[in-house]
Formats: C-alpha cells, sequence, structure tokens
C-alpha cells in the first residue's frame, strides 16, 4: 500500500469519516474572495480576519516548506431534526455542535494521532495540525481535496456526509498525491437561502456576517440591532437553518462519538433557567463547552432575546430581574425583552 493509502486507512481508523489531501496553492481564489469580504465590512466585529488576512487567504504564506495538505472530515450529524425545537419558546435553541463536548478537542486529539502515525512512517518530515485555531480556510482547502463543495449557504457540503461534519487540517512537508476537487452540485436548489431568518445571504455563495445569527449570537459584542432581535427568535448560539434544510442531509453520515450527542440538559433547556445564571454558574455549567468562550454576559443577553421573543407573560419577571444587571448589554436585552412581552401580551 502507499503511504496515502495507509494514511487513510489510519485516519479512519481514528474516527474520521473522509480524508482528502491538496496542495498548498490549490486555492489560489481565495485570497482574493477573502479581501473582497473583508473589504465590503461583512466580517463585521472579526478583525482577526482582516489582521491575518495574508496567512488566511494563502496556505503557503502560512507555511513555506508545506508540501501537502491533508483534510479530514468528521461527522456530528444529529439525531433530530434541529428546526423542530424552534417552536418550544420558551425554550432555547443552541447550534447542533454545541450542545455537548467541545469538538476543538476532541478532533485535534484525533488529528495529533494520525499526526503522531504520519510523523513514525516519515521521521524526517515536519506537520502542523489545525482545528479551526489559525488562519486556515478550512472550507476551500476541504473543497480542493475532495471533501465537498461549498454550497450556496458557504458551508461545505458532500454527497456522503451531508454538511454535519467538522473539518480539521494536517500539514506537512511530505508531498502525497492530492486528490480531484470536488464538483459542486447545488443546481437551481435555493433552500438554505431562503430559510435564512435575517437574509444573511446578499447572493449565492456569499455571506454577510454582520446578519448571520451564528456571527450575532456568538462573535458579536455589545447589544445587537433592535430591528434583528426579533428574527433571532429562541436561538441563543448559534443557528442551523441554512445546515438542517438542505436536502443533501439524506445522505448524512450518523456521528459514532457519543460526545456529540446532545447532552440532556441542552436539548430543551428553558429559558428562565438559563437566565438566572450567574458566572459562576455559567462556567460550571458550560465546562468543556464551546459555549463557554462567549462568557456569561453575552450568553445571557442573548437568552433575553430570546424571551423577547417568546410572546410567554410568565417569563416578564425573568427579565425584569436582569434590567439593572451590571453589563450594559443584558440590561438592554431585559428591558427590551420586557417591552417585547408587555406589547404582544
Amino acid at each position: 500500500m502507499t503511504l496515502k493509502a495507509r494514511l487513510i486507512t489510519q485516519a479512519r481508523a481514528e474516527g474520521f469519516a473522509q480524508v482528502g489531501i491538496c496542495k498548498p496553492g490549490a486555492i489560489p481564489d481565495a485570497a482574493g474572495r477573502l479581501a473582497t469580504f473583508v473589504a465590503k465590512g461583512r466580517h463585521g466585529q472579526m478583525a482577526w480576519m482582516a489582521d491575518r488576512m495574508a496567512w488566511r487567504g494563502d496556505p503557503e504564506a502560512l507555511w513555506s516548506d508545506a508540501k501537502s495538505v491533508i483534510m479530514l472530515a468528521e461527522p456530528y450529524t444529529p439525531n433530530h431534526h434541529p428546526l423542530e425545537r424552534l417552536q418550544h419558546r420558551d425554550e432555547g435553541n443552541i447550534s447542533v455542535y454545541a450542545q455537548n463536548k467541545d469538538y476543538h478537542d476532541i478532533v485535534k486529539k484525533r488529528l495529533k494521532r494520525v499526526g503522531r502515525w504520519l510523523l513514525e512512517q516519515v521521521p524526517d518530515q515536519q506537520i502542523k495540525v489545525f482545528v479551526d485555531t489559525a488562519p486556515v480556510m478550512e472550507k476551500p482547502l476541504a473543497a480542493a481535496a475532495g471533501l465537498g463543495w461549498q454550497g450556496k449557504h458557504t458551508n461545505l457540503l458532500s454527497r456522503d456526509l451531508g454538511n454535519w461534519f467538522f473539518l480539521g487540517a494536517i500539514f506537512t512537508t511530505t508531498a502525497l498525491e492530492p486528490d480531484t476537487p470536488a464538483a459542486e452540485r447545488c443546481g437551481s436548489c435555493r433552500a438554505c437561502l431562503d430559510i435564512c431568518p435575517t437574509d444573511a445571504f446578499p447572493a449565492p455563495f456569499q455571506l454577510d456576517a454582520r446578519l448571520c445569527i451564528s456571527y450575532l449570537t456568538i462573535e458579536h459584542k455589545g447589544p445587537v440591532d433592535e430591528p434583528l432581535r426579533a428574527k433571532l427568535g429562541n436561538r441563543i448560539y448559534g443557528c442551523d437553518d441554512c445546515l438542517a434544510i438542505c436536502p443533501w442531509n439524506k445522505f448524512a453520515s450518523q456521528t459514532k462519538d457519543i460526545r456529540y450527542a446532545a447532552r440532556d440538559d441542552l436539548k430543551t433547556p428553558k429559558l428562565a433557567d438559563l437566565a438566572a445564571l450567574d458566572d459562576a454558574g455559567f462556567r460550571e455549567k458550560f465546562s468543556g463547552s464551546p459555549i463557554k468562550r462567549i462568557g456569561r454576559d453575552r450568553f445571557v443577553r442573548n437568552v433575553l432575546y430570546a424571551v423577547g421573543n417568546s410572546g410567554q407573560e410568565n417569563l416578564k419577571s425573568t427579565a425584569q430581574n436582569l434590567t439593572d444587571d451590571p453589563d450594559i448589554a443584558v440590561s438592554d436585552a431585559a428591558r427590551w425583552a420586557v417591552g417585547e412581552l408587555e406589547r404582544r401580551s
């Protein structure tokens, strides 16, 4: 067996569902697309996208010695339909990927094991492992490596995995045979574009992060613009609408790692309970979760927007309790929620 064939076998044994390889220079259009995205201000408050554009847009600039990029996919397919939970207005809706352990830790450990195996096969090589923690454009690289294509929602799609999967990358100084890039297969479908509550897609294959609910609930600091708050619904961390509606999910592979299965307390969490969390309670509840990164204040801000959108009169006291919160965004969200509940009553 070739090194590449043995690598694929080893990666699958570690739990990855798909493996593909491309050269670092396989995404020549990425830098230009990124520059346009940033020039239009569509990155919002994510200043790190502009600060490291040179590295992010060109993997060869990130590490000039790399000769191959190994892209790996790991499914986290839910066993429920995420859109159904949007109807439970007194409960918070958390993006599927964040309903249990932080995928960064799980995927990176798998990648490191594959990397150690690779170093054993070719001891004089060097490798670098990345999981959404460095200026690496995983989706274009994965498309170039044949794992799938970037759909009209800009996420990666696969004929075999749907779009419920994480990506990891191993850069190596070993030259491996590259795979054929995947063809785009969205056709005339507009399901992901039409379902977006905030119209975050200016055109197919383009995203304005400033309107994306995932961005607004995770990356955006401070109060969310009032016209957007009602459109958040009960989404308190991330949004899965454009992923969940994709017809390619009929081919999605089920996840094999139980650490991606939703925790019982995060499947249908009550808004009143979440709003009552102080900093210590928040850190305890979300220890080991990606949600912990945004902190108590931003999370409770999101919960209060959901309270205001709930139409549940019994939640008014929940919001009133936080109208004098020390955090400006939280107290503002609380007052807005009270006003919305009174307006709708």
